[in-house]
């Protein structure tokens, strides 16, 4: 997908999807689309749809966004955009299933780019089925949040020319148990222990700086922040 560099904040790239007369708004589809087509894709898979079923729906739906404008009454005082988003697609769904099954979907359409290529692979790696394909939605928005957090933070250290730093400390980002110690992390680096934990210490800091950003983008209330925050690793629990 392409870079989106002119909306400030999620819900201005949601709106401007949302208002077919914006020269902008095919390319905040494609936003929306990096963020949210695989959440949608294994809540299909979880319902019980082949994985051809699936990408058919997930590409149709997204192509569909704006030539029947769902996002244009979109509002960032009505809560998050995510459960709009799911509103919207179970509605589809349950248009799609009366629709002549001899109808190609997508017609005519210009189609989106979505990596489907991996998609299956991804969802073979979900956890056990007793997770209902709300619940998996759920999760995937938050893992997914998460990487563009993680991502931001790695073009971040690239930029100050700490990308290999990066690439080596991730490790102790993501709550797993590292496959490294930081002796041995200190003998690949050549720096000292403490310099590493120094390093991880303020990798951590600016972790969570951008955790909180990406999420105060996403709600349309600042206050609200830490409830979502909350909601996310409950999402992950």
């Amino acid at each position: 997908m392409p870079a989106v560099n002119f909306a400030t904040t999620h819900w201005s790239i949601i709106l401007a999807a949302g208002d077919q007369e914006s020269p902008q708004a095919q390319e905040a589809l494609s936003a929306l689309c990096t963020t949210y087509w695989y959440p949608l894709y294994a809540y299909v898979r979880r319902h019980g749809h082949s994985p051809e079923q699936a990408e058919d729906l997930t590409q149709e739906f997204f192509a569909r966004l704006l030539e029947k404008g769902f996002l244009r009454g979109v509002d960032p005082e009505k809560g998050k955009f995510r459960a709009y988003l799911m509103s919207c697609f179970r509605h589809f769904l349950a248009n799609e299933r009366d629709r002549p099954q001899a109808q190609k979907r997508g017609g005519g359409k210009t189609t989106l780019s979505l990596d489907f290529a991996i998609a299956e692979k991804r969802y073979k790696q979900e956890p056990a089925h007793e997770l209902t394909p709300e619940k998996l939605y759920e999760r995937q928005w938050a893992l997914t949040l998460l990487d563009q957090v993680l991502n931001r933070l790695r073009d971040d250290s690239i930029r100050d020319g700490h990308g290999r730093l990066f690439d080596t400390l991730k490790v102790f980002l993501t709550g797993e148990s590292p496959a490294l110690s930081y002796e041995e992390v200190s003998r690949t680096l050549g720096l000292s222990v403490g310099a590493i934990k120094v390093a991880v210490h303020r990798l951590r800091r600016r972790y969570r700086e951008l955790l909180r950003e990406e999420i105060g983008r996403i709600v349309g209330d600042p206050s609200e922040t830490d409830n979502e925050i909350q909601a996310l690793f409950a999402a992950l629990g």
